[in-house]
């Protein structure tokens, strides 16, 4: 079973998210690589926010076929290039998520594999059998 976790010996999480994930190892584990705000079409979105969308968008589509759905991720890392998104980032994250809970990390970077590029989400998910 997965278990989610906010020990009180820590700070409790600013937003939607939670400190821990833990599960036992007969489960079925999904490392998933970055996915930026690019259409399966290979458009380029424009703007943070509709890049951002798009991430998670990829990030989904790539779980449901290898069999996953939301409630499955575990970990997301978040990848800005533009300071002080975090109050959107988080936005999105929760709208995505739809009350799923995950362990998530945030960071603000110099850039990505292209200028372009605004934003990066990779995850981690696991299906227990």
């Amino acid at each position: 079973m997965i278990e989610r976790l906010n020990p009180d010996t820590v700070p409790k999480p600013a937003s939607a998210y939670v400190q821990a994930v833990l599960h036992s190892a007969g489960a079925r584990r999904l490392v998933i690589s970055g996915q930026v705000g690019i259409t399966a079409e290979g458009k380029l979105l424009d703007g943070m926010e509709a890049q951002l969308r798009q991430c998670w968008i990829n990030l989904f589509a790539v779980m449901k076929a290898a069999g996953f759905d939301k409630r499955h991720l575990v970990k997301s890392v978040i990848y800005v290039t533009k300071p002080g998104q975090i109050a959107l980032s988080r936005r999105l994250r929760d709208e995505a998520m739809e009350g799923h809970l995950s362990a998530s990390t945030y960071l603000e970077i110099a850039g990505l594999a292209a200028p372009e590029l605004l934003c990066e989400i990779e995850g981690e998910a696991v299906l227990e059998e």
